[in-house]
């Protein structure tokens, strides 16, 4: 029987339609800021005189004029799009590079449909989301849920344990833990595919289970971070208490492997990550799976058959890469 997830978030309240009362801390992240900042920067100053530095004023008119353009194409591309023929890449690339042509055509073969995430930075995690979400609501599968409700346990003592104060995480943990309460039909408050992808179109919601997962990531990178240092080092000059400021914790900041690694270990969920490039190197479409690396760990400890122990899970998460972007990949 599927735990009750409230145990585990007692605080846990309906968060669909409003966002009215969050914390400072959540208010700080969907501002595109570290969480860090937020907790151990200096309070601003009082008594600014701005107009001793009238740049303060440019900057905020080029902002409002970027968030004004960024809106207007907000419009035209959904957070989480509807599915798609995989054949609509095609047309996507129809004057482009043959080598494309030919690689979304092998795609084809074995995959069906796309679902388009917003190229915002975001889309990586947003992809992750639906996709799982996804995997849960089609599948039901109760001993998924209580699996992952003792990951996301897990997540919340590792970031107390980090230090960060509850009131800068818990509202993006309670939402999250709303959706997937919604998802499995063993709640009240169930809801189909339909709800899914109003949900995840919807700022209000999407962006919040977008900062719960980049909580997690940051707080697997910091829990461990001499296993994930080497990892940044190789694609920065960055420690790891930086590069968690600038490339894990801001909302629109991009994901690489060291993202993807970190949100696999924490949650426990593999990640499969199709690759669609240019590339003339090989014409064939590779993919890499993601396996969360203490689940392995785990397997191998309690399995005693040399034949199970090379077995690595399914993905239920396939993502499609194309370079600076995520998009949600369905198999045949």
């Amino acid at each position: 029987m599927v735990k009750n997830l409230v145990y585990f978030f007692p605080h846990l309240r309906s968060m669909q339609n409003s966002r009215e009362g969050e914390s400072p801390a959540a208010e700080l992240a969907l501002e595109n800021k570290p969480i860090t900042e937020y907790m151990v920067g200096p309070a601003p100053l009082e008594g600014t005189n701005f107009d001793e530095d009238w740049a303060c004023y440019r900057d905020d008119d080029v902002i409002r004029q970027q968030d004004a353009i960024q809106a207007v194409e907000a419009e035209k591309i959904p957070l989480v799009g509807d599915k798609e023929h995989i054949l609509a890449l095609a047309e996507e690339f129809q004057s482009g590079s043959p080598v494309i042509q030919s690689k979304i055509k092998l795609l084809s073969e074995k995959y069906s449909n796309l679902r388009r995430t917003r190229g915002d930075g975001n889309c990586f995690f947003r992809g992750f989301m639906f996709s799982y979400l996804e995997h849960i609501l089609d599948s039901q599968d109760g001993s998924e849920v209580d699996r992952i409700q003792s990951s996301i346990v897990q997540c919340k003592k590792a970031l107390q344990d980090l230090g960060y104060a509850e009131f800068t995480f818990e509202d993006f943990f309670m939402l999250f833990i709303e959706q997937l309460q919604c998802v499995f039909n063993g709640h009240g408050d169930s809801y189909g595919h339909d709800e899914l992808l109003k949900r995840s179109q919807d700022p209000s919601v999407s962006n919040y289970v977008v900062m719960f997962l980049r909580f997690v990531t940051t707080g697997e990178i910091r829990r461990r971070s001499d296993f994930y240092e080497p990892f940044i080092l190789g694609i920065s000059d960055s420690s790891v208490d930086q590069f968690c400021k600038t490339a894990v914790e801001p909302m629109g900041a991009e994901s690489d492997q060291v993202q993807i690694i970190a949100l696999s270990d924490a949650l426990g969920v593999p990640i499969r990550v199709v690759y669609l490039d240019g590339s003339t190197t090989s014409l064939e479409v590779n993919h890499h799976d993601f396996i969360p690396t203490l689940q392995d760990e785990k397997t191998q400890s309690n399995e005693g058959s040399e034949s199970k122990i090379n077995q690595s899970p399914e993905p239920f998460v396939t993502l499609l890469y194309r370079p600076g972007h995520y998009d949600i990949l369905y198999a045949k």
